[in-house]
């Protein structure tokens, strides 16, 4: 919707706008299905005969919710209280005065985990890990030994039930899924600067609005905002129906001004995950900035020169290389004056993604892709070892992008700390190893790779083991065949490695320099064997590299796009996680190579909500296609 020019606007519970005086005219004579959707009101807006609503204003049956701006959510009438003490916070919680200790998130003793929908005997052989390796070449002489020896670790986590099911009608689903999946401990770290006042604040609004809706009832979340101080607005609570109105009034409430001290922010965010009583199988932060830190960082007394990103994040949020890492912050990054090193920052040093909006339109779509996500996990705590097979061989380099990994001092074997997989999520990690040359064995065995993980659901730890790792060792080879997975593989982490390293030569001002690395990546991408045979995913990288290469024509464009849509990148490959990057998140731009089917499904529901019609035409375009667009990886 526009601005009223004058006129209310009423949101309905499904999040359609509509004008008050057009959607009191419809729905005077009974109607209460929503025009767009098709969704069934629980609540209407009712015209008062005795008095016209003040401008601003709309009467929601039997309440009227001033409104702050044109894209305010009117809330529906919250159910009256009720006697049992778990049901007496029904007065707007953001009203309260904050508690020193946030011990007071909502039980869960007696939640079910999984939906009356499925019988979950039904999916247990869904939960699982499919484990695959390759080799760099299926035989290799006895006489040769190799340095650097290059297995493929491929990973793949199971698919979610509703995931298979193509045939069922999403859009009649109150959240995402209805087969049994983990839920989430959500807080959402708010930005209220006053840079935010205006559209910005509205569609940060509207955005919340889509994933309060989108959260299930067994779902917690919490709300901070932040200025020049941090408050919570909301305690962590279920999204019932009665959670998701307090929810929006915290949300509505919200006013832009003061600085930006994302410090505190976090600190708060990190208070109500360290203080709950309970504990949800997984647990998230939303960081949302369009601003630079002005306490912390960039403060009086800060080093400005070298400013140290690590005073920004709670020690309790910073990852391990022992345990891997235990509530990652996934940072949003919006427009062009936010500090995208500093959320890049942040989300590494936690273990989440960074994501760079660059365009308004898409800010609900890149919450909506995250969400996506975070309500499918179905693997929890994995850990990847290799071993070594044969006592004459040695491990080399492990490459695990941002995964803590370590070999072992006698180099036998070799530990990645992944942590979560999303349903359908798939992690490539590289494992050089040192083969000696053979005397008289016709075959060598390499490496066995082994993943232990915890179901999210059934909190079991699970043991999967492949088959070992062998290549032919003949007398005499023949033409060496290289594996086309590994190539792949291998361009993806140098094209990674360039990335970064154009970053650090455009931070010192050589933006010429920083250009030729990447076009000298894309040479080099292009002569090996897995371009050569089309691959898709050697066309994203180059097509990557290129919109790169353009953000950095000069100095300007650098700083107000440039550098978050790279660190937006590196981020999106360390983790091998769907980021938003620019101003898109469609999955038919060449960027989103790691999207789920669940993060599509996600962004297929926010999409119809903001269009009206999942057919309509996006208004927000891919900043570059080719004729032939891979599928997501």
């Amino acid at each position: 919707m526009k601005q009223g020019g004058g006129h209310a606007i009423f949101t309905a519970e499904c999040s359609h706008s509509f004008h008050f005086h057009c959607i009191a005219s419809n729905v005077k004579h009974g109607n209460q299905i929503c025009p767009v959707c098709r969704a069934k009101w629980k609540e209407i807006p009712m015209q008062s005969p005795s008095l016209d609503p003040p401008l601003g204003r709309v009467a929601v049956n039997p309440v009227g919710w001033p409104q702050n701006d044109a894209l305010m959510t009117v809330v529906r009438r919250l159910p009256p209280p009720r006697r049992d003490l778990s049901r007496r916070h029904v007065v707007p919680l953001f009203q309260a005065p904050e508690p020193g200790i946030f011990n007071d998130d909502e039980s869960l003793d007696h939640l079910p985990v999984v939906a009356e929908s499925t019988n979950a005997s039904d999916n247990s052989s869904l939960r699982t890990i499919e484990i695959k390796t390759y080799p760099e070449v299926l035989e290799a002489p006895r006489s040769s030994s190799y340095d650097n020896f290059t297995i493929l670790v491929h990973l793949k986590a199971a698919a979610t039930v509703a995931n298979q099911s193509s045939s069922r009608n999403h859009a009649s689903l109150p959240q995402l899924y209805q087969n049994p999946r983990a839920p989430v401990d959500l807080v959402t770290v708010l930005d209220i600067s006053g840079s935010m006042a205006g559209t910005k604040l509205a569609l940060l609004k509207r955005a919340m609005g889509f994933v309060i809706q989108n959260l299930g009832s067994n779902d917690r979340l919490s709300v901070i905002a932040f200025s020049s101080t941090a408050r919570r607005l909301f305690p962590l609570r279920r999204m019932s129906d009665v959670g998701r109105q307090q929810a929006l009034h915290a949300v509505n409430s919200l006013v832009a001004n003061g600085g930006t001290n994302i410090a505190e922010g976090l600190k708060k965010g990190a208070k109500v995950m360290e203080d709950r009583r309970e504990k949800n199988p997984v647990a998230s932060i939303i960081l949302f900035s369009d601003g630079q830190d002005t306490y912390t960082v960039t403060g009086a007394g800060a080093n400005k020169s070298q400013p140290n990103y690590q005073l920004l994040v709670p020690l309790s949020m910073h990852g391990s290389d022992n345990t891997g890492f235990q509530i990652p912050v996934h940072a949003f990054g919006f427009g062009a004056d936010h500090d995208a090193s500093s959320m890049h920052s942040i989300s590494e040093i936690s273990g989440g993604t960074f994501s760079f909006i660059e365009t308004e339109a898409v800010l609900q779509d890149a919450f909506a892709q995250c969400i996506g996500g975070l309500l499918s996990v179905v693997v929890q705590e994995l850990q990847v070892g290799v071993e070594c097979m044969n006592p004459s061989l040695c491990l080399g380099l492990l490459k695990a992008g941002s995964y803590p990994s370590r070999v072992a001092a006698d180099g036998k074997t070799g530990v990645i700390e992944v942590g979560d997989l999303y349903a359908d999520e798939e992690r490539d990690f590289l494992v050089s190893v040192k083969v000696p040359a053979e005397s008289s064995e016709c075959e060598t065995s390499l490496l066995k790779v082994k993943c232990v993980y915890r179901d999210p659901l059934t909190k079991e730890m699970t043991t999967l083991e492949s088959d070992d790792v062998r290549i032919r060792r003949p007398e005499v080879a023949g033409q060496e065949v290289v594996s086309i997975e590994v190539d792949r593989q291998r361009n993806r982490f140098q094209a990674a490695e360039a990335m970064a390293e154009a970053r650090m030569t455009a931070e010192l001002g050589d933006l010429p320099g920083a250009v030729s690395i990447l076009e000298n990546c894309r040479r080099v991408l292009y002569e090996t064997v897995s371009a050569k045979s089309h691959d898709r995913l050697c066309i994203v990288l180059d097509a990557e590299l290129k919109e790169m290469q353009e953000r950095m024509a000069s100095r300007h464009v650098y700083e107000a796009s440039g550098r978050a849509y790279i660190l937006s990148g590196l981020s999106s490959h360390s983790w091998q996680r769907a980021t938003a990057r620019g101003d898109s998140t469609d999955g038919s731009s060449l960027v989103q190579a790691y999207q789920t089917p669940s993060m599509v499904e996600m962004l297929t529901r926010s999409q119809a909500m903001l269009l009206g019609s999942p057919s309509t035409q996006r208004l927000v375009q891919p900043v570059w296609s080719l004729g032939s667009q891979p599928k997501p990886r």
